[in-house]
């Protein structure tokens, strides 16, 4: 329990942190006052002034964060908006941009997270066809074959990729379960004969074998984790779309499921919590820009509206909208979050 509370902590802070500053760096960029900068909500335990009198603080529950800019209307007794300063009164083009940074943080958080998985950890090559893993007691350990070694054809046949090769195995291994395999090995190529019958646990023929690992260099391994990151977001949205459509049945995980799989995240490994956390982040980052009140995407519609109709809607009605949204997400929460506990305690 203390692991998951822990890695959870870790999560939301960096996530939440992330996303809250890019709102606060593209604000102090367009010249735009910023009151406050908070992680965590409720009663504050540590704050900061600088000279520049924007408060840094953190607060008691670490379950979210936010900026809080001048100008929209969330002022204290003793803070004053500078003239010119405030959200409210810029353009709508610099109004855009402080909303979509907090989202496009996250997402380039996830790119930079997973360009460091594929950096120091790599991927599975399915690429090729060189083993990575003899698995013990299988085939492949009792023909001989090594890790580092490269399978060229299976029974004649020309394999490149790993899936073509498992797939010829698997169709020669039912013809007949003795089959031959032509192999490079250093700069040596070798034919093994193996016998690879049906494997009574897995149903089918298993010869035993796993791919490399593929670790990229430092520049390829930045510009392939915008291609990783962009497919995992249509993922996310063909997810979505099909839970909308109801294709797909609802599992829907609120704060405290994310804190059970951030613990288990975290005990399986660093760079498995890495991972974690970079689809956190795009998660965070994705959701935020959907157009629905209170929420980033909210917002920035009645901007790119306001933009389009060269008319404003009145601060007053705006702001009712946003608080029905927050109200509604919030109601929504603690449903799911009531859904987790029960979940919680139904698996244990």
């Amino acid at each position: 329990m203390l692991a998951s509370i822990i890695a959870f902590i870790i999560v939301i802070a960096v996530c939440v942190v992330v996303h809250e500053y890019g709102h606060y760096i593209t604000a102090k960029i367009l010249g735009v006052q910023v009151h406050e900068f908070a992680f965590g909500m409720g009663t504050a335990i540590f704050q900061h002034r600088d000279k520049n009198n924007m408060l840094w603080s953190i607060r008691i529950l670490p379950i979210g964060g936010f900026c809080r800019l001048a100008g929209m209307g969330e002022e204290d007794d003793d803070e004053r908006v500078i003239p010119g300063k405030g959200f409210n009164e810029q353009p709508a083009w610099k109004r855009f941009f402080i909303l979509l940074n907090g989202s496009l943080f996250n997402i380039l958080l996830a790119v930079l997270l997973t360009a460091l998985f594929l950096y120091g950890h790599g991927v599975l090559d399915m690429d090729h066809t060189r083993i990575g893993e003899i698995m013990p007691g299988f085939p492949s350990e009792m023909a001989g074959l090594r890790a580092g070694d490269e399978i060229l054809k299976v029974n004649d046949i020309n394999v490149s990729k790993w899936r073509e090769m498992s797939e010829k195995i698997r169709e020669e291994s039912l013809k007949d379960s003795n089959i031959k395999l032509e192999i490079k090995r250093d700069q040596e190529i070798l034919n093994i004969s193996v016998n690879v019958p049906v494997n009574k646990e897995y149903g089918r023929p298993m010869l035993g074998v796993s791919p490399s690992y593929e670790r990229y260099g430092f520049i390829q391994a930045l510009t392939s984790s915008a291609g990783y990151t962009y497919r995992m977001s249509m993922m996310m949205l063909r997810g979505l779309y099909e839970l909308i459509t109801q294709k797909r049945d609802a599992d829907v995980t609120g704060p405290v499921g994310i804190a059970s799989m951030s613990g288990r995240a975290m005990r399986s490994g660093l760079w498995d919590f890495i991972t974690f956390i970079a689809i956190i982040a795009l998660n965070l980052g994705i959701l935020n820009l959907f157009p629905i009140p209170a929420l980033d995407g909210g917002r920035i519609l009645f901007v790119l509206l306001e933009m389009i109709v060269r008319r404003r809607l009145p601060e007053k009605v705006e702001t009712w909208i946003h608080t029905a949204g927050f109200v509604l997400l919030i109601s929504l929460m603690i449903l799911i979050t009531c859904k987790d506990v029960y979940n919680l305690f139904m698996t244990h």
